[in-house]
């Protein structure tokens, strides 16, 4: 045989509507293959309902693409290739359900029982044949599983051997000749037995009437005749050879038999011969109800063993009622410890870190007479301040949060668990939650559970060590339906709400309740567009702030003004800034932000007298004091036109306090039509200097050059001292 002889015939393509209807018009006769390609061993009951399932779960998830360069048209391509591809798939998992479960290899789907279909209570099998079906089921289970596919395929699909090869090639048979050589030896084993009166009498293996072959008259001795070529099989699709009512049969005549009439189910392709009376052969009764595994009969499993399964099954879940009321806490659900995990390590320091009684509590006089503004005098507020199991359960989930536990921490924040007992900033119910906030010194910790449940608990870290009294101002409690509530420190003397977005329009008051929460508010954290961006303006003993949700615990401040001396962003001219780059401020979200500061670097005469531009440099400082952003961006005259992203870069010293010199460029279209890289510097620099695909020089820290469309260049710039200094990148 051929390496073209093995090669699968085309399937494809083939549509999931098309497969589909296929498995349903040909269902008994696909479950009927699956049922006899399924080892005997399995028993008939499970034989039966992984039959039913191996057919159900051969649907493909999507269209089944056919071959990038299509073969030569064989004649058994005429098979629907909807049918031909859930055979297929039915063989292949019928081959896989056949292998033993080995403890190296990986199980496969196929080889355990069937979630569905399922019955309970009854056992399901065929009708019982005769003698003859006894004794080819017998010998079926003596084959591999290969071998009996081959024979299936060979006997009652009426397929030819080439046809067979490529179809077990196809079903990921290792080796489909030797398992066609199996069935041949099983075949050539039963026909000397083979006499008047018993299994396989006057017809041939291969289900056709026999026209010699055991007599001596045939290709070879005691060895029927068999069709080689692949055009005088007779399976679903063929030309001829197929019974009444067989998938794709025709029921005529067979290429090379003339037009005779065929002789019933086991009539072979090309021989034309009548059979005697007689015993069926083998593959003639793969049709008998033996086989037939959607024609059942119904028996009760063992009714003293369920019985005793029963008893033992309502005794297990009494038990775990039971267990599972000892351990939950009576009138509220959660267990002494939640959602925590179990406890892996016993020692004094770290009981005492998760001791409610040891939790540190700040009285409300405290913080006027402090020295120092920070989260270290905030008092401990709310309603829940003392309910101790909510502690006990928040501080075991922070020491050991569960695998259900929704987590999150700003980057360079440390997870684990307290050091020693921490402080309590707030315990009470906010929204549809208990909330309870932690702070160690460290880290701002918020953990958060719903009142009706045990399910959705989350726990939130945040870095906040080196907290000023502006950095200490206001700490998010609660996020619910894209709004986002704050709990302010008590210095705090009023809050409002901002529109970044309109710099002129006057804030709204936010109203607080006596524990300092405030209402919710619209955050720009959880919002699709930017349609709008609210920030939260705070007014302490010293002045105004500005701060936004970044979709952390802590909020950002916004600053205006030079590196060295920035302010909080209040005024006119920061609004207006502010208003056109807000938007920009989604490029730092959930990043660990401390604050963010925005400076006016430069001012830029445009060409074609087109105005005055302006470009901004924005940089986001971290609480880890790593991995800062800055954003350079570029401003046109109009005030409702958004700032234009020039360049960014993270982890750069530029527009700093350490190094507060910046350089960046754009392309730039003028309102005439001409285009020109536009570039700027801090006043640092004395010249600039463009390469590449554009080339131009100015003194000064500003340079326009007239550009072609899709120009590309490279920046450079030397400041007053000589150095040469790249664009931001």
């Amino acid at each position: 045989m051929s390496t073209q002889d093995l090669d699968p015939s085309p399937v494809g393509p083939v549509d999931v509507e098309q497969a589909e209807a296929a498995l349903v018009e040909r269902y008994p006769r696909l479950v009927r293959i699956a049922y006899l390609v399924l080892p005997p061993a399995l028993g008939r009951n499970r034989r039966v309902l992984t039959a039913h399932a191996l057919v159900q779960r051969s649907l493909p998830r999507r269209r089944v693409p056919g071959p990038a360069v299509p073969g030569p048209r064989r004649t058994e391509d005429a098979v629907d290739p909807g049918y031909a591809y859930v055979r297929g798939e039915v063989l292949r998992q019928a081959l896989v359900a056949g292998l033993p479960l080995r403890r190296p290899a990986l199980p496969r789907r196929a080889q355990f029982p069937p979630l569905l279909p399922h019955v309970w209570g009854l056992r399901l099998f065929p009708r019982v044949g005769g003698a003859d079906e006894l004794a080819l089921d017998q010998r079926l289970s003596r084959l591999s599983g290969p071998g009996r596919a081959a024979y299936v395929l060979r006997g009652l699909e009426r397929q030819g051997d080439p046809e067979v090869l490529r179809v077990l090639a196809a079903a990921g048979v290792e080796d489909p000749a030797a398992a066609l050589a199996e069935a041949d030896a099983w075949e050539a084993s039963d026909v000397p037995d083979a006499r008047e009166g018993g299994p396989g009498g006057d017809l041939d293996p291969s289900g056709a009437p026999g026209a010699g072959g055991a007599r001596g008259d045939g290709p070879g001795p005691g060895r029927p005749e068999r069709a080689e070529r692949v055009g005088e099989q007779a399976g679903p699709g063929g030309s001829g050879g197929g019974r009444a009512g067989h998938p794709g049969g025709s029921g005529g005549a067979s290429p090379g038999a003339g037009a005779e009439p065929k002789a019933g189910p086991g009539a072979g392709p090309g021989r034309g011969a009548v059979p005697r009376p007689g015993r069926l052969s083998g593959a003639a009764l793969l049709e008998s109800d033996e086989f037939d595994p959607c024609a059942l009969q119904a028996r009760p499993t063992d009714l003293l063993r369920r019985r005793q399964h029963a008893r033992a099954g309502f005794t297990a879940v009494a038990a775990l009622a039971v267990c599972g009321a000892l351990l939950g806490l009576p009138g509220d659900g959660w267990g002494r410890n939640g959602a925590a995990a179990p406890s892996y390590a016993r020692n004094p320091a770290a009981e005492a870190a998760l001791d409610p009684a040891a939790v540190k509590r700040v009285g409300p006089a405290a913080w006027p007479g402090s020295t120092r503004r920070d989260f270290s005098v905030w008092p401990a507020r709310g309603d829940l301040a003392g309910d101790a199991p909510l502690l006990r359960r928040a501080l075991a989930v922070w020491a050991r949060p569960g695998s259900a536990v929704q987590s999150s921490a700003t980057p360079g924040t440390p997870a684990g668990p307290p050091m020693g007992p921490p402080q309590l900033l707030f315990a009470g119910r906010v929204d549809a939650v208990r909330v309870v906030l932690f702070h160690d010194g460290l880290r701002a910790v918020r953990y958060a559970e719903p009142v009706e449940g045990t399910a959705g608990v989350a726990l939130d870290f945040a870095r906040t060590d080196g907290a000023d009294a502006v950095g200490s101002t206001a700490l998010v409690v609660s996020r619910a339906a894209g709004n986002v509530r704050y709990l302010t420190a008590p210095w705090v003397r009023e809050t409002a709400v901002r529109n970044l977005l309109a710099p002129a329009k006057e804030p709204y008051v936010l109203a607080r309740d006596a524990r300092g929460v405030t209402d919710p508010v619209p955050s720009p954290a959880q919002a699709r567009g930017c349609g709008r961006w609210n920030v939260l303006q705070v007014r302490d003993g010293s002045g105004l702030r500005l701060l936004t949700d970044l979709g952390e615990l802590a909020p950002a401040r916004l600053l205006w003004g030079r590196p060295g001396a920035p302010a909080d962003a209040t005024g006119p001219e920061a609004r207006e800034a502010w208003a056109r780059t807000a938007c920009q401020l989604t490029t730092v979200r959930a990043h660990g932000v401390r604050s963010v500061n925005a400076w006016r670097f430069a001012r830029q005469r445009l060409p074609e007298d087109a105005g005055l531009g302006s470009w901004l440099c924005t940089r986001a400082e971290t609480w880890r004091g790593t991995g800062d952003r800055v954003l350079a961006q570029f401003l046109v005259p109009s005030p409702e036109v958004p700032a234009a992203l020039a360049a960014r870069s993270e982890g750069s010293p530029a527009c700093g306090v350490r190094d507060p010199r910046v350089l960046a460029g754009v392309l730039w279209q003028a309102p005439g039509g001409g285009r020109y890289v536009l570039a700027a510097g801090s006043p640092d620099f004395a010249s600039l200097e463009v390469s590449g695909g554009v080339t131009g020089r100015s003194d000064g820290p500003v340079l326009a050059v007239r550009a072609p469309a899709g120009a590309a260049a490279d920046l450079d710039g030397t400041l007053r001292d000589g150095t040469r200094r790249s664009a931001l990148r």
